[in-house]
């Protein structure tokens, strides 16, 4: 099964699941009733933490979808960085560790760049959090010539991102490209030809909400 594929567990999810469910079988078989319960109870609680729901994908070509579940953090425009070397507007979104945390291609296109950048583990929803914080950086560039920006950011209890695709692949629009364990923050940069149709304080959905148009 490719990285792009839909399980409804992700992989990432097995030796945690693994390890939980030893300990519960292990407090059934010593009759801890009340232990083997509580094991239990966390290993649904972690397998449900790497949930990856079917999501109805748009089909409009010029909508953007959203990367992650969420809150918009803020909406606001971006000065020329070194991920996008020229103004943009970021979208940052936060994940809480009760959000599914798989992350998705928020428009189909190719991997032009990838670079993971160590740093701190500040609390995500904190603006510092997304220049100082450890994080994985993407762009896509589309077929109609556009690029978009991608940053993954580790939190005060995410200390894990997962990015697959490399430089030189082709990405599909609302599949999944990764996720970051136990909450954290996504931004989306798009070009400042486009339009935002999501404000912040709004909720989120990775792969269905549009978070703006190509123009």
């Amino acid at each position: 099964m490719s990285w792009g594929e839909e399980p409804y567990i992700v992989k990432e999810a097995l030796p945690f699941v693994a390890v939980f469910a030893f300990f519960t079988l292990v407090a059934v078989l010593s009759r801890m009733g009340s232990l083997a319960w509580v094991l239990l109870l966390v290993t649904l609680a972690v397998a449900a933490f790497f949930r990856n729901p079917p999501r109805t994908i748009p089909t409009d070509p010029k909508a953007i979808l959203c990367p992650a579940d969420g809150r918009i953090l803020n909406v606001e425009d971006s000065p020329a960085v070194n991920l996008l070397p020229v103004p943009a507007r970021k979208i940052s979104i936060f994940m809480s560790p009760f959000n599914v945390h798989v992350n998705r291609v928020p428009a189909s296109g190719v991997v032009t760049r990838k670079a993971h950048l160590p740093g701190k583990f500040l609390v995500a929803s904190r603006d510092e959090a997304s220049s100082e914080n450890e994080r994985t950086e993407l762009l896509i560039e589309t077929p109609q010539g556009f690029t978009l920006g991608l940053v993954q950011i580790a939190g005060r209890l995410a200390r894990r991102i997962v990015c697959y695709p490399e430089v030189g692949e082709s990405v599909e629009q609302g599949k999944r490209f990764g996720l970051i364990r136990f909450g954290s923050r996504v931004e989306l940069f798009l070009p400042q030809e486009a339009s935002v149709s999501v404000r912040p304080g709004e909720h989120v959905k990775g792969g269905e909400t549009i978070m703006g148009y190509f123009p």
